[in-house]
């Protein structure tokens, strides 16, 4: 008897035909039956007090604090890089700093845009 299975790339290739096999047998389309953008916009409608809250409450004040321990000791650090090599690295921590002011402010305006 032939060993058609003792090569390694063989068994791999008989393996990645039969999974596409397999994938091509089980997948089914999808179709929505019914206009998706107004169910889309009355779950958002009536969800939208509970996001916003969450994300006002939640999201935004723990990505600040983040931003502001990022920012103050990338400061320290650029510090002490300016005490060891004499020049004051100025790019990260200004990036830092206006990344925190950007977070600090989106409440006021993000929910306008969306």
């Amino acid at each position: 008897m032939i060993k058609v299975f003792g090569n390694k790339k063989v068994r791999i290739i008989v393996c990645i035909l039969l999974i596409a096999c397999v994938v091509v047998i089980a997948v089914q389309p999808a179709y929505a039956a019914g206009n998706v953008s107004d169910v889309i916009q009355s779950a958002w409608k009536s969800a939208e007090t509970q996001i916003k809250n969450v994300v006002n409450n939640v999201v935004f004040p723990v990505i600040d604090l983040i931003l502001a321990v990022f920012f103050f000791v990338k400061l320290g650090m650029a510090y002490f890089d300016y005490r060891k090599q004499g020049q004051f690295e100025w790019t990260a921590p200004a990036i830092l700093f206006g990344c925190l002011c950007f977070t600090l402010t989106a409440p006021n305006y993000i929910w306008n845009i969306l």
